[in-house]
């Protein structure tokens, strides 16, 4: 087949610009490589001769180290922008094949400008590391050119009665929007570190001034904080000889206890300075909470609530890709047909199997990549909480006189229980936390998807569930009362333990032995019994689940097939297993739940 920037069919009419040039698809396919190759050209030099040899090499602890202002958000629009180029260089795949001789125009610009976008990333990158900003006006030239001529472009599809139904149209004004965005953050940094008559001064962080920081998540930048690769030193150092404490380092300050003791106690001040009833007692312990730590909590939830919703990517594509596969005739044949060259609607890009698999691949790995963010910001949460909190209660017990310890107003065992164990179940709120709002969003979301594919036998699947639910809830709030339970046996345990110590010489001077050891064994017995309930509740909660969605589908499969005739027997495996995973993630996700919320009056009793 003949190879041409602009197809060689109708004796290379496509070169034509007797109309105007700009109303030449191809020629304004080609003024889009200009700013790309541009940037390619600007950009390796400095990265791999000169200045970008050695700043690449910047160490760790390099006390130029910094991030620019936007510079979270500046990774995430090259993320949007690099998945909406892959989406673009797959349309023009799909639009080049059914045509006579290959169209490069179609795919070649936005090949460049995925290897531009990442060039710019990986030049912003070594920018940062070496605090010298002036250099980011390679890129505002870039992001301008690139602004311009998409723009261009997709102001000529309009001018041609190209709409929205055509995938080609919207994924240019997603581009025209993020060049755009792009442009307005690099105007943001440079108009505060370059062009003001006393440019500001870039501090670098005060913690990687100290070489014992080597906890290096919060600095480095968004992409090594989604996959962790700071960490590879340590990796490499435990392959070698075992880490010790040396080796770990010094937490940075944002994480040290004090720190967030303080916080916690700017909370509470602010709670009592509202000085009204709602104010007092376990609500405003929660309030104070929350104003300390919500924002924390309120991001894993919501990179929680996104894994889940990107979880019913994969059974939809493999119910598109197993449909598309089913059809006699696979072959793709777009009907539209404009400035020379076939449109591909978004219908057609997305019931190719190739594209679907593309996706496929492409969701797991956000979904993934998410939950993970959500896993990490709510332990790390939750163990800033538990620090904080254990530092109020040392505080506290510091001030205590010791009337207080020997009238019996605080005993030895409730101190232990409130440092150790309510601060841990606290921490453990905290992990589990984001499951209070990613359930119900699961849960409605899957019943919706599954009802739009099964109907009416979706509800079946939904309504176990809802019969379900209250055995759950029975078993948790079972597990809370072996645990609360267990608690107090430990706490008179100790107590007891205490008295016979202190009291050990009066004790064998009246042989009190038989006594005090009856009394002790006693209560050890009832601590036991607590346990062994405590475990038979973790258990049935955590087994009795996954057995269920065999039985349910038995029920399922027949009424798919009175319901859904023209359903095929292999199309019906993929909505029931994500049936499957709804069904036993919501009951698991439900124990564990209610299993932290019933902890919550012993927190508030505790004070």
């Amino acid at each position: 087949m003949p190879l041409a920037f602009c197809g060689s069919e109708n004796h290379s009419a496509a070169y034509r610009v007797d109309q105007g040039v700009l109303n030449n698809g191809c020629f304004v396919d080609a003024l889009n490589v200009v700013p790309h190759v541009f940037l390619l050209f600007i950009t390796f030099p400095i990265l791999f001769i000169g200045w970008g040899s050695q700043s690449s090499k910047v160490h760790i602890h390099h006390s130029t180290w910094l991030h620019f202002p936007g510079h979270n958000l500046r990774w995430i629009l090259t993320f949007m922008l690099l998945f909406v180029l892959v989406c673009e260089i797959a349309e023009g795949i799909l639009s080049d094949g059914v045509t006579e001789s290959r169209h490069l125009h179609l795919y070649m610009p936005a090949g460049m400008a995925f290897m531009a976008a990442v060039t710019s990333v990986v030049y912003y990158h070594n920018i940062e590391t070496s605090n010298f900003p002036k250099l980011l006006i390679a890129l505002l030239v870039y992001w301008t050119l690139a602004f311009i001529t998409k723009t261009i472009k997709f102001v000529k599809f309009y001018d041609h009665a190209i709409g929205f139904s055509q995938l080609r149209f919207c994924l240019t004004g997603l581009l025209v929007i993020l060049y755009g965005m792009l442009l307005l953050v690099e105007i943001n940094v440079i108009r505060r570190y370059i062009f003001f008559k006393t440019p500001r001064e870039v501090k670098p962080p005060e913690d990687l001034q100290d070489l014992g920081v080597r906890f290096l998540q919060p600095f480095v930048n968004l992409l090594s904080k989604g996959t962790y690769w700071w960490m590879n030193a340590f990796i490499k150092t435990a392959h070698k000889k075992p880490i010790d404490l040396r080796a770990i380092g010094k937490l940075p300050i944002a994480m040290r206890a004090l720190t967030n003791y303080q916080r916690l106690c700017e909370a509470f001040d602010a709670q009592a300075r509202k000085d009204m009833p709602s104010t007092q007692g376990a609500r405003a312990i929660w309030q104070a909470l929350c104003c300390a730590f919500g924002r924390r909590l309120v991001l894993s939830s919501t990179f929680r609530i996104l894994a889940d919703l990107l979880g019913f990517a994969g059974p939809l594509c493999i119910f598109g890709i197993v449909d598309h596969l089913g059809k006699e005739n696979g072959v793709f044949q777009p009907k539209t047909h404009f400035l020379g060259v076939y449109f591909v609607s978004s219908q057609e890009f997305l019931a190719n199997a190739y594209v679907l698999a593309v996706l496929l691949f492409l969701a797991l790995l956000l979904q993934r990549t998410f939950l993970q963010a959500s896993y990490y910001v709510a332990i790390e949460t939750g163990i800033n909480l538990r620090g904080a909190i254990q530092t109020k209660i040392y505080n506290k017990i510091m001030h205590l006189s010791t009337s207080n310890l020997s009238m019996g107003e605080m005993t030895a065992g409730q101190i232990c229980n409130l440092v150790a164990i309510d601060t841990n179940q606290l921490m453990w709120f905290f992990f589990l936390c984001p499951n209070l709002w990613a359930m119900p969003v699961q849960i409605i979301v899957g019943v919706i998807l599954l009802y739009y594919i099964l109907g009416i036998s979706a509800l079946i699947g939904a309504a176990v569930i809802i019969v379900l639910a209250p055995v759950q809830y029975f078993v948790a709030t079972k597990l809370s009362q072996a645990q609360r339970s267990t608690l107090e046996y430990s706490n008179e345990r100790l107590k007891q333990t205490n008295e016979m110590l202190r009291g050990i010489k009066l004790l064998k001077l009246y042989a009190w032995e038989n006594i005090f050891r009856t009394r002790v064994e006693m209560t050890r017995k009832k601590e036991m019994t607590s346990l062994r309930a405590f475990a038979i509740c973790t258990s049935i909660s955590s087994e009795y689940p996954p057995p269920l969605p065999t039985s349910q589908h038995c029920v399922l499969l027949p009424t798919c097939q009175d319901r859904v005739p023209g359903l095929e027997e292999e199309l019906k495996l993929v909505p029931l297993v994500c049936q499957e995973e709804t069904y036993v993630w919501a009951c698991q996700q439900w124990a564990a739940v209610e299993g932290a919320l019933t902890v919550f009056p012993r927190q508030a009793q505790g004070g």
